[in-house]
Formats: C-alpha cells, structure tokens, sequence
C-alpha cells in the first residue's frame, strides 16, 4: 500500500512540474514581444550585476537589499506587466456576445477602410488572422501593436507612407504588424490580370486559415482570398456579408455553413459570380 501511495504522490508532483512548465512557457511566450519583457530583462541584468558585485567584493549591505528586492518581485512583475495582465483577463471575462460584437467593430473598421481606398486605387492588404498562428510572419515585419480603425489602416497604405510595401496582419482587435512580407501562389491558373497584392493573397490561404482583403492599385476592385480562393470585385454589401460570414460564423464553430455560403450564389448574380470566384487553387 505505501508503494502505491508513495506512486500517487510522486504522479502528482510529476503532474504539477509539468503544469508549472506550461504556464511559465507560454506565459514568456506570448509577452517576449511587449514592452514589459523589456523592462524586465533590464531589471534582471541590473539585479544580476548587483549581486555579483557584491558577492565579488562581499557588500553585505547590497547583498541584504538585493535580498529584499528579490523578495518583492512577484509584486513587480504585476506593475510591470499591468497592462498585458489587464488585457488578458478582460479577453477571458468576455462573454461570446461581447466577442461577436467586437468581431463587428473589426469587421466595419476593415471594410470601411478598405472601401475608401478603393476609391482613390490606393492599394492594400490585410490579413485577419483566425486560428492558425501568424507568428512567424509578425516576427519578421515591424511591430505596431495598435487598435484596429479605419483610419490607422489608411494611414499605414497611404503610398508616401513608410510602412506602404507589404501587408499588415490583425490578431484580434489589434493591428500587430506592418510590412508583412507574405508567400506567394505558385498556382499557373492564375489570371495575368492579378498582380503581386493577389498573388500573396491567395499563397497565405492556401497555407492558413487567415482572411485576406485586397485593394488593386490598378483598378480600386476590393477581394477577398481564403482557403485557396480568391473572390473579386466585391460591392460594399457582399465585403461586409463575406467577412461576417469568415470572421464572426466561422470562429463560432459554422466553418461547414461559411464554406457553403460562399459558394451558393443567388440566381440574378450567376454571371457575376463566376467573376467573383477568380482563381480556385
């Protein structure tokens, strides 16, 4: 009997390392990028060249203070990282009403964005990130971190702009990345009339989940790539209808019903809607 309990209790502790280990891992993972992390990598290398000062030269008075400063670092941590502990936990209060209508904020702010510079052929391209993770993509573009409105994703494609080359990438309601350099289709059955914005578009959907709006320089048309697909010339209705259906039906489980509705056209659009399905990959 006390082998199998002895069993059970190091089951346990082998079960808690773990937990431990998951929580620390993807605690620095997902706040290497933020200004906390560097503030507490300074704060470190402070700490660090304290003490081995006063361990070299034996400053016992350093060495006691250092002692209470470690003491209080849960505490630092929580000032430190206050603004990312607040909105990670006000992301696990909200309520799947109230993430739907943040999904309809995004939604308005990137259509209307993009339907303004369709009017002055300003071209663009973001890219909604859904459950596939990004990140390697973020990693090589430059930070923004910003909140999705019409106005910041204008002024990002304005063509004297320096962050103009490239797409920017949408995690949530936050605008992380600018300057994305995304992979392009090598599919031969694409129409010459489609030029590089496209190209990447419709390469990062045959490698993600992601939905990607596309402005044309040349002709102002607004498309949608996603799985594969690139879905051209829409109107202002059929861009908001498309990017509910993706962003707000899909992430709420009806992947199978979105699939379906974007290929079931209305009879009075059967000639458009050959148009609006471009290149299928």
């Amino acid at each position: 009997m006390s082998e199998i309990a002895e069993f059970f209790t190091d089951w346990r502790a082998v079960l808690q390392g773990i937990l431990l280990f998951v929580i620390i891992y993807l605690a620095i993972y997902h706040l290497r990028n933020t200004h906390g992390s560097l503030v507490m990598a300074g704060l470190l290398m402070f700490i660090g060249s304290l003490w081995g000062l006063a361990k070299t030269f034996d400053l016992g008075i350093i060495s006691r203070l250092l002692e209470v400063v470690l003491g209080s670092l849960p505490l630092m941590l929580v000032v430190i990282f206050q603004p990312e502990l607040r909105r990670g936990l006000a992301r696990l209060g909200r309520l799947a009403r109230l993430e739907n209508r943040r999904r309809q904020e995004l939604i308005g702010e990137v259509a209307t964005a993009m339907l303004n510079m369709a009017k002055r052929k300003c071209g663009a391209i973001v890219v909604i990130e859904c459950k596939s993770k990004l990140q390697q993509l973020i990693d090589g573009a430059v930070m923004v971190d910003a909140k999705v409105t019409s106005l910041m994703i204008e002024s990002i494609f304005y063509p004297n702009s320096p962050l103009h080359d490239g797409a920017v990438i949408i995690r949530d309601d936050r605008l992380v990345a600018a300057q994305v350099i995304l992979p392009l289709s090598g599919a031969d059955n694409i129409s010459r009339q489609l030029g590089t914005r496209h190209r990447a578009a419709l390469g990062i959907s045959e490698e993600c989940d992601a939905v990607t709006v596309v402005v044309s320089e040349e002709s102002g048309a607004v498309s949608i790539a996603y799985d594969g697909k690139l879905y051209r010339d829409l109107g202002e209705n059929e861009l908001n209808r498309m990017l509910d259906t993706l962003i707000v039906k899909k992430n709420a489980g009806e992947l199978d019903e979105t699939i379906e509705q974007l290929n079931v056209a209305e009879p009075e659009q059967s000639k458009n809607t050959e148009q609006h399905k471009g290149a299928e990959v």
